[in-house]
């Protein structure tokens, strides 16, 4: 597996270490991981990993500071303002951009639960970005995008059995997307929970998470195959 190399910055008072992962060669492209709400995890490491082996440059964003702690109450903290939420996700995408290896190339953004949120506020906000993709992502927002404002192209591969994201904020998020005429693509598995990429999700006991092994392979696929798309 592909070692991850600490990169520290700075939000605030708030230190913070991203984990970048390089591939072998020229990258083909920039990505920023977004983390779940436990920022640093086995999975979103092994994630990044596996955006390197495909030629991508890739950093992980760190949301608190910290992996230790209560994360609903961390993560409460962080997002109870919009503007400091987004200004903390922004201050990782700016390392990422600031980084001599990520000179010259596009940048994306992918997220998992609380980081589909993230990298969605990414888009909502108008950062240039030449795709954004959200796994088993949180799809509400205290600011919805405003029309001809979001540039990137979306991906969300959403779980239907979801009990943290129900229908009703699927069919406000397609609407909200429509009115800022975003570029959208929504791909739903029906039965699939929340945490759906993760193959721990299972044993953690909580009836609102668990793995699906095809949920997992397709998902990937779709971002894989977008991401070719639009890179060439």
């Amino acid at each position: 597996m592909i070692a991850l190399e600490p990169v520290a910055y700075r939000h605030g008072d708030t230190d913070l270490t991203g984990w970048l992962a390089r591939p072998q060669g020229q990258p083909r492209a920039a990505i920023l991981a977004l983390p779940t709400i436990a920022n640093l995890t086995p999975a979103v490491e092994r994630r990044t990993a596996m955006l390197a082996d495909l030629g991508y440059l890739a950093i992980i964003a760190d949301f608190y500071g910290t992996s230790d702690g209560d994360f609903q109450v961390l993560a409460q903290d962080l997002r109870a303002d919009v503007d400091h939420y987004r200004a903390r996700i922004g201050q990782a995408l700016a390392t990422l951009r600031s980084l001599p290896e990520a000179n010259g190339l596009v940048v994306g953004a992918i997220g998992y639960c609380m980081g589909g949120q993230a990298a969605l506020e990414l888009a909502r906000e108008g950062h240039h970005l030449f795709a954004v993709a959200s796994f088993h992502g949180i799809l509400t927002t205290d600011r919805p995008a405003v029309k001809d404002r979001v540039s990137a192209p979306i991906l969300v591969c959403h779980g239907d059995a979801d009990p943290l994201v129900p229908r009703e904020q699927v069919l406000a998020f397609w609407e909200e997307m429509d009115h800022a005429a975003a570029r959208w693509h929504f791909h739903s598995y029906s039965g699939v929970k929340h945490g759906f990429t993760d193959p721990g999700s299972d044993a953690r006991g909580m009836p609102a998470i668990g793995y699906d092994a095809s949920a997992d392979r397709q998902s990937w696929a779709a971002m894989t195959s977008l991401f070719d798309e639009i890179l060439g």
